[in-house]
């Protein structure tokens, strides 16, 4: 009967520890999420700033040019997106 009550003791603590581990495991990708959202908020806020620069340039830039504003702007912007892009994976991927 005391083998049968050290097994139950055994399984239940294994049962501890996993469950343990997987709050652990979960509360380390909450923080990751949270710590992404935060992240992107901060980059979306600095995207508006930017915003009001870039189209006031543009601005300046269509008088001269002969191409639309529209078409400068999304050029300049999708530059700045893809070096942005490429940066954050470089930084990200290095570290896994």
């Amino acid at each position: 009967m005391e083998k049968m009550k050290e097994k139950e003791l055994t399984k239940r603590e294994k049962l501890k520890l996993r469950a343990k581990a997987a709050a652990k495991k979960f509360k380390l990708e909450l923080k990751k999420s949270i710590s992404t959202a935060i992240v992107a908020a901060f980059g979306f806020l600095i995207a508006l700033s930017w915003r009001d620069v870039i189209v006031e340039y543009i601005g300046k830039l269509e008088n001269i040019s002969p191409l639309k504003g529209g078409l400068i702007s999304a050029s300049i912007i999708t530059v700045f997106s893809v070096i942005g892009i490429l940066i954050v994976t470089k930084i990200f991927s290095s570290k896994e």
